[in-house]
């Protein structure tokens, strides 16, 4: 970048915003922050193209009109200069510890992007979380960076505004969210949802634009009314507005309720402003005094404020003209942490210290990042990121008055663990304000509740389908497996003796003796529970089991008749070249770092190669290979998938079932064959059947090589004139 150019560039517009609130505050440590960006970022552009010293001006600016700290101001001018080569202990010595360590944490938040390997992506997204919890001003930052990339993503390619747009909408709208920053979800929601979902965006931005008149007519109206109103009752508020809710929040509502935009009434929501506490519940009790309210839409989260500090009255009303509309009410205070967050009192502010709903707020934020850190399934990880990112919805007391906060449609089981894991594996029932409740009771807004317990209670597999939280769901888990692994101890020692006692000897004898090391070694275990576990639990299958204790000599005039014996549909792998013969079997599938096993092809999903695939530990059948989506296998327990993947050669035996939906004309059955026959693909089975409307459905069994294989004969069929729809099942 010439010298032009970086004199036009300078921090002084910075500077301003942040002298407006950061009053008697030296300034310098912004202008020694620039000359280093200005230093390492000269001549570098952002990937929209632009200058990176606009972007990281821009960025700050960000920052400081949240009117945050020095810190992180000047952090938010730095975030990228550890990518530069500049060393974190010349930050730390120029700029401080503090400010460092927030650039630091900012960087390894960069250097996570969203991967299609679930493993990689769980991983990625719980480092993030642990620099969060280390400072939430790292996450303050990374918001206002991002914020940044959203504006500018009509400048990259298509693939790449999806792949931020998805990023922002599943995690840093939900992280602005949870931090109470409301301004901020909207703007990152509405951004997202315009390169997502494009079509949707324009057409509903498109419709909402040519009824602003109406909607602003109306919008004055009200207002008017609302004042009349409340200052008859002598009610005066300071402010009365009325906004449109942001379209991302109009299109949930079109999806969830399956309406049309004429059907959504509260496309405008009002805010009432007053002064005094006492003042809102006076307010809420005009407007329910002359408009009738819609049963379940009145929340008070002033005298329950939420996990995010957020405190307002919440009513739906039939209003003026018979139109449904939304109203919150709250003081000046309580809107400004509304829209603001905890940036409306930051605790890091020079001379301030932390208020109690920052503290309460940092602490949920640790728990959740402690608890997360404990589910090491990746499926699991990221279901339960989804969850408890978004802001819980249900408020609910323990009998001393403390507030607890859930997901929505949680449950008293939920509510037992966050109390303690010893409550929570002994809960048998709870008494919601006083009355007895099932454990499938959902939670509600202002429930006071006391958990029941018995010492004979253990948690039940069923649990994992009423409870919402992660910290239950990890909890019960861990509580199976371990139950699960005593049991397969207990039956793989049984296996162990009866078969050890035909061979004279016994376990204890193997290990005296030593033996015991070889038999570990053949099998491929780590100790001898290991080995027990595996044989109770069908890993390590009975007939192997038997091969491993008996002599080679035995074994060599048994190893025809055993191999004869084997289920053709299964196969089992043994020895060092494992792998090898894993291809050899046609299957082609590889499980990284495990052997001995049997592996078999699941027939209810039928996948082929180069489809996504996941294995799952049968009991005494070995390994059953699936599609990563398949409904059969989402119903089971995750603790027993384990990552498998297609080799590199495959056979042409892949039976694949797909539909074809065709006009009812004549030769369209011989046509539909010899289209599948010219692309090299087997037909197993074929047959057809007329509906009313005069269509021809034929289900088809063939055999490909893979996906690739198989899209290339669903598209020569699509491409047929007379044929409708042409799928896989």
């Amino acid at each position: 970048m010439d010298n032009e150019r970086s004199d036009m560039l300078n921090p002084e517009g910075l500077k301003i915003l942040a002298r407006n609130y950061l009053h008697g505050t030296d300034l310098s440590p912004i202008d020694k922050a620039w000359e280093l960006v200005v230093r390492v970022h000269a001549d570098k552009t952002h990937f929209s193209g632009l200058s990176y010293l606009d972007h990281v001006l821009h960025v700050a600016s960000t920052l400081a009109s949240m009117q945050l700290d020095l810190d992180t101001v000047v952090a938010g001018l730095l975030h990228g200069v550890l990518k530069e080569d500049v060393d974190i202990q010349d930050l730390r010595k120029e700029f401080g510890d503090s400010v460092a360590g927030i650039v630091e944490g900012c960087t390894r938040i960069t250097n996570v992007h969203y991967n299609s390997k679930l493993a990689h992506q769980a991983e990625n997204i719980r480092k993030m979380l642990l620099a969060i919890a280390i400072d939430i001003r790292v996450l303050l930052v990374k918001l206002a960076d991002r914020l940044q990339d959203m504006c500018l993503l009509d400048t990259v390619s298509v693939e790449r505004q999806q792949e931020l747009a998805r990023e922002t909408m599943d995690l840093y709208a939900p992280l602005a969210s949870r931090l109470g920053i409301d301004w901020l979800k909207r703007e990152l929601e509405d951004r997202s949802f315009q390169y997502l979902y494009p079509d949707e965006y324009f057409d509903l931005a498109s419709k909402l634009e040519s009824s602003l008149e109406e909607r602003q007519n109306y919008v004055n109206e009200v207002i008017s009314i609302f004042h009349q109103k409340l200052g008859e009752n002598h009610v005066r508020p300071t402010r009365v507005i009325g906004r449109p809710k942001h379209l991302y929040s109009i299109y949930k509502k079109l999806i969830a309720q399956k309406i049309t935009l004429d059907q959504v009434y509260d496309k405008v929501a009002f805010r009432i402003i007053v002064n005094t506490v006492k003042e809102c519940y006076e307010a809420l009790g005009v407007i329910h005094a002359n408009w009738a309210p819609v049963p379940g839409r009145i929340k008070d989260f002033i005298s329950v404020p939420k996990a995010n500090n957020y405190q307002s009255m919440h009513t739906t009303v039939v209003g003026p003209r018979g139109h449904f509309i939304e109203i919150q009410i709250r003081t000046e205070q309580m809107d400004r942490i509304a829209q603001e967050g905890v940036a409306a009192h930051w605790a890091y502010k020079e001379g301030q210290s932390a208020t109690v709903g920052d503290a309460r707020l940092f602490k949920e934020l640790k728990n959740l990042v402690k608890n997360l850190q404990k589910v090491e399934d990746p499926r699991e990880f990221l279901e339960s990121v989804h969850s408890e990112l978004y802001t819980p919805e249900t408020y609910a007391l323990t009998p001393g008055g403390e507030v607890k906060s859930f997901p929505a449609k949680s449950c008293p089981i939920d509510f037992a663990y966050i109390i303690h894991t010893e409550v929570g594996d002994h809960c048998v029932g709870a008494k919601v304000n006083g009355k007895l409740v099932p454990l499938k009771y959902q939670l509600q807004n202002g429930d006071i509740v006391e958990i029941v317990t018995s010492k004979n209670q253990r948690p039940r597999r069923g649990w994992l389908n009423l409870v919402k939280t992660s910290r239950a769901r990890s909890r019960i888990r861990s509580w199976l497996r371990k139950e699960e692994r005593e049991k397969a101890l207990n039956l793989g020692r049984e296996i162990c003796d009866k078969e050890l006692k035909q061979q004279e000897t016994t376990l204890k004898k193997m290990v005296k003796s030593g033996h015991i090391k070889l038999l570990l070694k053949d099998l491929h275990c780590n100790s001898l529970d290991d080995m027990l576990v595996k044989v109770g639990s069908g890993v390590i299958t009975v007939q192997h089991l038997v091969r491993a204790l008996q002599p080679p000599e035995f074994l060599e005039e048994k190893a025809g008749s055993a191999i004869a014996s084997s289920d053709s549909s299964l196969r089992m792998v043994a020895g060092p070249s494992s792998i090898h013969e894993k291809k050899g079997n046609g299957s082609g599938i590889h499980i990284a770092g495990i052997d001995d096993m049997m592996v078999k092809v699941s027939r209810c999903c039928n996948p082929v190669p180069g489809d996504t695939v996941i294995g799952f530990i049968t009991n005494g059948r070995g390994i059953s290979v699936h599609k990563a989506e398949c409904v059969n296998l989402q119903s089971t327990d995750s603790q027993r998938w384990i990552d498998v993947e297609w080799s590199g050669s495959h056979d042409s035996g892949h039976r694949v079932e797909i539909q074809v939906s065709a006009e009812n004309r004549k030769g369209i059955f011989a046509a539909i064959s010899s289209t599948i026959s010219a692309d090299d693909a087997n037909i197993v089975e074929i047959s057809a059947h007329t509906t009313p409307t005069d269509t021809a459905d034929f289900h088809i069994v063939v055999e490909v090589e893979g996906l690739v294989h198989l899209q290339r004969v669903l598209g020569h069929l699509r491409q047929m004139e007379h044929v409708i729809t042409a799928r896989r099942l």
